[in-house]
Parts: structure tokens; sequence; C-alpha cells
């Protein structure tokens, strides 16, 4: 009986020192084994592996692609205090991973220990060269460098670690800026003016543009009056030529303007003597 206990706590030794000779590696994963507390520079790759039980054990660490996020408030150079978040994407380099497990820690440690940090020296810096109004209507320019200072800073820390190309920056986002109440109402004040005074211009080009209209029409007219009154003139001229003309070559026809002109009433005279005759050629002038 006792020889069976015995035989059956080695087999359940045995198979236990079977089973954790192997470790399987998540997708997405490098394994860092750990020999005795000492970490092996060779990371262990997703999938099946083996390991020394007792002597080696070996923790997870994901090198896919992830977020962090943080918010630095700094003076911007008209001295507006701003608040700024910004979002980083990146991954570790799987090769480097034991050297950054040893070196500065966990995936966790890596972002507080070092990616924060950078977001808050880089967006600072970068902050202290701009206006408020140009952090916004330049920020494109402005992520480049918050981006270049992130990864300026980043390279130099871990330069000191000694580990180099630990990670990489895929992308950096600034995902708000936020103003004081003070800069933001200002700004609110600013947009208000120059809607007014953009109001009053064109008040005023259309006050202009109407009194010029008006000007205009008051020339047409009296262009069109004065030409009138010319053509009319030329008109009446012309026919006193021609009627001037027709006189002097035709005397028939100043006696019928005469006779056109009489009453048909005589002249009356008093006395005894007789009515005189009318006599054309006097009135025609003695021609």
């Amino acid at each position: 009986m006792q020889t069976k206990i015995i035989l059956g706590v080695v087999a359940a030794i045995a198979v236990y020192l079977f089973f954790s000779a192997f470790v399987t590696v998540n997708s997405g994963h490098v394994g860092v084994v750990r020999t005795l507390g000492a970490v092996n520079p060779v990371p262990l790759p997703e999938g099946f592996s083996f390991k020394m039980p007792f002597v080696d054990s070996v923790e997870e660490v994901d090198i896919r692609l992830k977020k962090a996020d943080d918010e630095a408030t700094a003076a911007s150079r008209d001295l507006q205090v701003v608040s700024t978040r910004v979002a980083v994407q990146y991954s570790l380099i799987a090769s480097v991973v034991p050297t950054t497990y040893q070196r500065i820690g966990r995936r966790s440690v890596v972002e507080d220990a070092l990616i924060r940090p950078a977001i808050q020296e880089s967006v600072k810096a970068i902050t202290a060269q701009y206006t408020a109004e140009e952090l916004v209507t330049r920020r494109a320019e402005v992520k480049a460098k918050i981006q270049e200072a992130l990864e300026t800073f980043i390279d130099d820390t871990l330069q000191q670690k000694d580990a180099v190309g630990a990670l990489n920056l895929d992308n950096v986002a600034i995902t708000d800026f936020e103003f004081s109440a003070e800069f933001n109402r200002a700004i609110e004040e600013k947009v208000k003016a120059e809607q007014e005074a953009l109001k009053a211009e064109n008040e005023k080009v259309r006050r202009v543009t109407q009194a010029e209209a008006a000007a205009e029409e008051r020339k047409l007219a009296a262009d069109a009056e004065a030409y009138q009154i010319e053509q009319e003139s030329i008109a009446r001229a012309e026919a006193i030529r021609r009627e001037a003309e027709a006189l002097r070559d035709n005397p028939s026809l100043i006696e019928l303007r005469i006779a056109e002109k009489w009453d048909g009433r005589l002249p009356t005279f008093t006395g005894g003597e007789a009515i005189p005759l009318l006599n054309v050629d006097s009135i025609r002038g003695g021609d």
C-alpha cells in the first residue's frame, strides 16, 4: 500500500514536470524567459515552446499596436493656458522586448514611465512656440512638431536605458485643445465683432450700389431727354430751313401763307372814304 502511494506521488511529480516543461505563447505576444530571476535576452515566439521546470518562468508581453494618451497643460506664446490631449499609437519591437522588460518593465510601466512623460514634455515645449490661435489654425504643423519632439524624447531615454529601438511610434494625434474660459469668451467677442463689421460693410456696399444705380438711372434719363430735345430742335430747324427755301423759290406760297393767316375780316375805317383793297405786294415787303 505504501509502495503504491509512493509510486503515485512519483508519477504525479513526473506528470507535473512533463507538462511544466512546455509553454504556449498567445498570438500577438512574445515570452520573456526568466531563469532563476535573470532575463534571457532571446524572446519566446508565439506558439508552443520548451522551458526548464522550476527554473524558468515565462511572462507574456503584448507587442500589438496600442494607444496611450495623456493630457498636458501648458502656456502658449501669448500666455494663454492650453490643455492638450495627445494620443500615441505605438507597438513594442519583439526582438527588444526582453531588454525592455529588464531595463524599464512591463508594458504598463513603459506607458507610465516613458510615453506619458514624453507627451507632457513635448506638448509643453511645442505649445510655448505658438499663440493660442496658431495652435488651432496651424494644427498639422503643431502635430508634426509634437511627434518629432516625442520621438526625440523617447529615443534619448531608451538610449540612456540601453534599450534602443524598444518601441515604434506609428501615429501621434492631437485629439483636443481646451482653452481657458477667458480666452474662449475673447474669441467669441472677436468673432461677433468681425461679423458685425462685415454686416456693416455689406450694408454700406449695398447702399452705395443703390445710390450709384439711382444716379446712373437719372443720368440716363437726363441724357435721353437731352437727346430728344436736341433731335426735336434739329427737326424744327430743318423744317424752318425747308420752309424758308420753299417760300423763297415759290412766291405764290407766300400769298397762300398770308391767306391762311387772314381771319376773313376787312379793316374798319371811319369817314367817308372808300375801303382800301388789300395790297399783297406791301405785305410781301415790296418784292
